[in-house]
């Protein structure tokens, strides 16, 4: 008898984790795979897709499973997931996070806000919700997010035994790195047991919702002819904030000393600065605040910055909006800033 709760019509359960890279989403992945083929027998695969392979941009990772009697022949991006594991909420900024899930699917997703105001921001119509605070989590502990997320996902995955996963957390760490077992172990528990669920229903008259796949906004048929791309390599318009792992640099003007140490090591222009004079008239530079928009988290400046006026914190909903500083951009060097 089938351990799956539920198939496709090839006969695959399948799995997609949406996040950025430096989450650990790619391990996930193949951890959750090595559960049910080694563990349960089933057939399964796993595989990844990025974009550039850097810490901060988007990444997928796939999991099918099917019985043993069935042969997994269809190696395709997964467009139609059971479960949708969401490691960086911010990311619906930039990707359709539950793209393809329908009535009876469950989207598990990062984040210490409530049910309603995530399924506004997801645009999930109806299904089940589950939310984990993965990121307190791991920080609380010391660990990483990725195992949190693992033990919600076991949860959600009751077909898979958690405590062979635990007993991979232990191998994993044991002979190399055994001060981290426990903490890991504790991350894994601490996801399963805090994880929570709301399931919001569909109309009566939708069943499921009818899949369409995405297409590109521009291509060679639909682009303007003249216009612009509003999106790769164009920093004027270009938000970074999808791209934080949920730190931020806050930024005490009166601690500032106007050094631009943190202007030289911030790799994506962040600091606005305005012409000004010193108390002897000379003119100079000074710090305005930094725009958030381009502010990925790196958190460079902070280990650039000779006093206290830039500080590492945990973002906050609505904190760069009130806080942020824009600049005016102007051509530099044949480019735009």
């Amino acid at each position: 008898m089938s351990n799956l709760p539920k198939k496709n019509d090839l006969g695959f359960f399948e799995i997609r984790l949406e996040s950025i890279g430096g989450l650990g989403a790619n391990l996930a992945g193949k951890m959750l795979a090595e559960a049910g083929v080694l563990g349960l027998g089933l057939n399964g695969s796993n595989f990844s897709s990025y974009g550039s392979e850097k810490k901060g941009s988007p990444v997928k990772s796939f999991v099918r499973f099917c019985d043993p009697d069935v042969e997994i022949r269809d190696h395709s991006p997964i467009e139609q997931p059971h479960v949708i594991g969401v490691f960086h909420e911010a990311l619906y900024k930039m990707v359709d996070v539950v793209s393809g899930l329908d009535g009876d699917g469950i989207v598990l997703v990062n984040t210490n806000r409530n049910f309603d105001e995530v399924k506004n921001d997801l645009k999930l119509e109806y299904g089940t919700l589950a939310v984990v605070d993965a990121l307190n989590i791991a920080n609380e502990e010391k660990t990483k997010v990725n195992t949190a997320m693992l033990g919600a996902l076991y949860r959600i995955l009751d077909f898979l035994d958690p405590e062979e996963m635990k007993s991979v957390i232990r191998k994993t760490f044991e002979k190399k790195y055994p001060h981290f077992v426990e903490p890991n172990l504790r991350t894994f528990e601490r996801g399963y047991m805090e994880v929570e669920f709301k399931k919001y229903e569909s109309p009566a008259n939708v069943i499921n919702k009818e899949f369409t796949r995405v297409q590109p906004r521009l291509g060679y048929e639909t682009q303007v002819i003249g216009g612009i791309i509003t999106a790769q390599a164009n920093s004027v318009e270009k938000d970074l904030s999808g791209s934080r792992l949920g730190f931020i640099p806050s930024f005490n003007q009166e601690s500032c000393i106007n050094c631009a140490a943190c202007d030289t090591v911030c790799p994506d222009y962040c600091f606005v600065w305005k012409e000004g004079e010193d108390k002897r008239g000379r003119k100079q530079m000074f710090l305005q605040g930094i725009d958030y928009q381009y502010c990925k988290g790196c958190l460079k400046c902070i280990d650039a910055c000779p006093t206290d006026a830039l500080q590492d914190m945990e973002e906050m909903l609505g904190y760069t909006e009130k806080h942020s500083v824009k600049q005016h951009h102007h051509l530099i060097s044949g480019g735009v800033r």
